[in-house]
């Protein structure tokens, strides 16, 4: 087609162009009239009126068909696969369930609720209320939910020794959850030190300063000690998912060796593989008050163990120790702006793949929808199916009650 026109640009001769016509538009003297129809505003180009009446500057290309109606001559029409509904449906390639949702919790040790500034929607639930929001989780379809603890500050230490505490906060609640619910939802846990550190780190801080900038060290060894402790107790407490997120080298493996040891063989470990160091997490250290401090002598920050924003390759290598130590899913976190790591360890792994939808996220989506900017339901379903389209299978988010999806997602 490109070629023919081409003929008659450079040629101004419609007979050139008519060679690649049907025989029905040869023989019929007005459609050949109209399709050699010159345009006074062009030259050298002939240009096809819709309307030979019409006062309308004619456009190059266009035609009528035998029903002498306007016609872009073209074989392949991909919009007569979203012409309804009931086709839209047949072919969605992507769909976001309710069981595709992990709903994270903040709880704490009050009988109150508090209210999350940064985090409209969202709050600090007391173990009541945590029972209340299981219950109603459930009734959405919504089956698998995390827990995330704000501790309170007499009970944090360096060494994060609460975290394994079997009488503390997230083991008495996991097992209040279980023997009220039992199997019909799972309850997973965070594996990491931070909620519980005075240093504001997911890891012990060492006493020198021999690490980032002349600053204290985190200690990987002693940490990963630690958090199989931490999972060990979270564990018998009756948890079916943990879920590092402290990216300290060897953890999974050591995790799952300290499971299996006990005879947790069916306590899955769910690796935050690519835990980026990003600046999405405010509105979360925000709820438990676990954002590094000044005091730890430690950077400010989380680089020297959460990776670089600039890196992509380097998922890949976490991959393959968390698939090669005992991993059961990959999580890749934050999730919007890392939707190509999500692909990436989708198309090089066989293991199932999350992604954490974070606070920052979160918050921009609720601020933009309290003002009125975005339609606040639309943009979270689409933004939840983004994860679905790129390869995630599981997706935690803070909407994931909010949403309301019965059955599947429809846009």
């Amino acid at each position: 087609m490109i070629r023919t026109l081409l003929a008659v640009a450079l040629f101004g001769g419609c007979e050139a162009f008519m060679g690649g016509i049907p025989a029905a538009f040869k023989s019929d003297a007005r459609l050949r009239s109209q399709l050699c129809f010159r345009s006074k505003t062009s030259v050298g180009l002939y240009m096809t009126a819709s309307d030979a009446s019409n006062s309308r500057e004619p456009v190059f290309g266009f035609q009528r068909n035998l029903k002498d109606e306007l016609w872009l001559p073209q074989r392949a029409r991909p919009r007569r696969n979203r012409k309804n509904e009931a086709i839209r449906s047949m072919t969605r390639e992507n769909e976001v369930k309710p069981s595709n949702f992990i709903y994270p919790l903040f709880v704490h040790t009050k009988d109150h609720n508090e209210e999350i500034a940064s985090m409209p929607g969202c709050l600090r639930h007391s173990a009541d209320s945590v029972m209340q929001e299981v219950g109603e989780a459930l009734a959405e379809g919504v089956s698998n939910i995390i827990l995330f603890p704000k501790i309170p500050e007499e009970l944090k230490s360096n060494a994060a020794d609460e975290c394994h505490n079997p009488s503390g906060i997230v083991p008495e609640l996991i097992t209040r959850i279980k023997s009220k619910y039992g199997s019909s939802v799972n309850v997973w846990t965070d594996v990491a030190l931070d909620p519980y550190s005075d240093q504001g780190h997911d890891g012990i801080v060492s006493s020198d300063r021999r690490g980032d900038g002349g600053m204290a060290r985190i200690l990987n060894d002693e940490t990963v000690e630690q958090l199989c402790r931490q999972a060990l107790a979270q564990a018998r407490a009756g948890a079916d998912v943990v879920a590092p997120s402290d990216m300290m080298d060897g953890r999974i493996g050591a995790i799952r060796d300290a499971l299996d040891s006990e005879g947790f063989t069916d306590v899955s470990v769910v690796a935050y593989t690519a835990k980026y160091a990003s600046a999405f997490y405010g509105p979360f250290r925000d709820a438990l008050e676990s954002a590094p401090r000044a005091s730890s002598g430690a950077p400010r920050n989380k680089r020297t163990y959460q990776m670089d924003p600039a890196n992509s390759r380097e998922a890949l290598v976490e991959a393959r120790l968390d698939v090669a130590e005992g991993a059961d899913m990959l999580m890749v976190k934050p999730g919007m702006p890392y939707l190509d790591i999500i692909r990436l360890l989708k198309d090089n792994t066989h293991l199932p793949i999350s992604a954490y939808h974070v606070s920052g996220e979160y918050a921009m989506l609720k601020a933009a929808a309290l003002r009125g900017w975005i339609n606040e339901r639309d943009t979270v379903l689409e933004s939840l199916l983004c994860f679905k389209r790129a390869g995630a299978d599981a997706i935690l988010t803070y909407y994931a009650k909010q949403v309301r999806v019965v059955c599947v997602l429809s846009i």
